[in-house]
């Protein structure tokens, strides 16, 4: 899951709108065209999860200049269905391995 030279991974929580059912919530993702619209063309989706009782967690992978893109995206059509957070994300496993490795331990 690692990124790339020039390119970011994002880890997007939408956290639902806990005053909409989800019928409710489905139907504004419709009127936005929100499945249509995210992620942006040329925006790998590396994980997507629910967290339930919070909403969902999208894994994205990019390149740093698109980030604006996604940003647009969530504003555009995510928004009055989720509210939205983002996390800068790097893969710490090659980090991990290597302390274990050092000391002897399995993951």
């Amino acid at each position: 899951m690692s990124a790339g030279e020039g390119e970011i991974l994002l880890t997007v929580f939408l956290k639902h709108q806990q005053d909409k059912n989800l019928a409710e919530i489905n139907a504004k993702l419709d009127d936005t065209g929100f499945w249509k619209e995210f992620p942006p063309e040329g925006v790998e989706v590396v994980g997507w999860y629910v967290m339930m009782g919070i909403g969902q967690v999208a894994i994205l992978k990019l390149p740093g200049h698109r980030l604006r893109d996604v940003n647009l995206a969530l504003e555009r059509c995510a928004w009055g269905a989720f509210e939205t957070e983002f996390h800068p994300t790097y893969d710490f496993m090659p980090v991990l391995k290597s302390i274990k490795e050092k000391h002897g331990l399995k993951i």
